[in-house]
């Protein structure tokens, strides 16, 4: 059976205006791209304040107010799901109350951050409690649909997704664990913790991440979803080749990923680089004014603008006039208050 897990969630990117600070404005309007859709209207959704809307780097005040602008501008028309990621535990139950408070349909939770025990050098199987309390602190006071972003310091074939034993132990742990976002960087890795989905006596939507593997993803079956930042800067073309797979047109599927689609995707899938890549190919593609992130995240390097500018070209994408220099994002810290 369906549920609300299984639709493909944009990972939505945070715009931020020279001095750093939240660009509502922007904001809005590229809400609103994502809503002029009716495809995506029909089969998506939105999640707020994920790890590409910079949600490490944001007050709570900052993230309830970027979830309030999303609320406003989509009136209900897809669902929404809102991270909760806070530095403490009682800040990210307060975070989680707030999306509860402004009727989002549920929380995207993140493992916690800080001391090596939590994060590094975490065991998350033999101690899935780090962070199976903390969802279930959350779980407690908003009673919501869940979706995971499983990252972890584990090893191989899993890194740096979350093993298998712990995941699973956290989903017959957790009712309310809707979907699960498949933060595996080895296919290895992937298709075991997927084949242990299946097999739970209910159904957790697995939620492809990495777009470049998307097309290998949608052959195998391992596919309900996606909860994704590649859709930030390639909507249209992505949104081409699901509905081709959903059709079962192979051919045409074959022709939008080969056509320029997973050259684009490989290039921007590199962990390191990830989210500096997501937001400077949506600054070149003109949906958000600039490719500003807030310390420490580093600025673009030109080599990876050029790159990217000619991979957006070479698959047709709209692109804004080929910038000559890096912008200097650095500058800007000096402003943050």
């Amino acid at each position: 059976m369906l549920t609300i897990a299984d639709r493909c969630y944009v990972a939505v990117l945070l715009p931020l205006t020279e001095s750093l600070k939240i660009d509502e404005a922007a904001y809005r309007s590229f809400i609103r791209y994502f809503l002029r859709d009716p495809r995506f209207v029909q089969t998506g959704g939105l999640c707020i304040n994920p790890e590409a809307g910079q949600i490490f780097y944001l007050t709570r005040a900052e993230k309830r107010r970027v979830l309030e602008i999303a609320m406003e501008e989509t009136q209900g028309k897809v669902p929404i799901f809102a991270g909760t990621w806070a530095l403490t535990t009682e800040e990210t139950v307060e975070t989680a109350r707030d999306v509860k408070a402004l009727h989002a349909d549920g929380i995207f939770v993140t493992p916690p951050g800080g001391a090596q025990d939590v994060t590094s050098c975490w065991d998350a199987d033999n101690y899935p409690e780090v962070w199976g309390d903390q969802i279930k602190a959350q779980d407690r006071v908003v009673n919501l649909p869940i979706i995971t972003h499983p990252v972890s310091g584990s090893a191989p074939p899993f890194s740096p997704g979350l093993p298998v034993k712990a995941a699973l132990q956290l989903c017959q742990d957790i009712p309310n664990i809707a979907g699960w976002k498949m933060t595996y960087g080895l296919y290895e890795g992937f298709r075991i913790v997927a084949k242990g989905l299946r097999s739970l006596d209910r159904h957790v939507a697995i939620l492809g991440a990495l777009a470049s593997r998307f097309h290998e993803y949608n052959a195998t079956g391992y596919f309900d979803g996606t909860l994704s930042g590649f859709w930030n800067f390639a909507f249209e073309p992505m949104l081409d080749h699901l509905e081709a797979w959903r059709r079962r047109d192979l051919e045409a599927a074959c022709r939008i990923w080969n056509g320029g689609l997973v050259q684009l995707h490989e290039y921007i899938a590199d962990m390191g680089r990830l989210h500096v890549r997501y937001q400077t190919a949506t600054w070149l593609r003109g949906l958000i004014p600039n490719p500003f992130m807030r310390p420490p995240m580093p600025r673009p390097r030109q080599i990876e603008i050029d790159t990217i500018y000619e991979l957006l070209k070479n698959l047709g994408l709209s692109v804004i006039d080929r910038p000559d220099a890096v912008i200097d994002v650095s500058a800007t810290a000096a402003s943050v208050k």
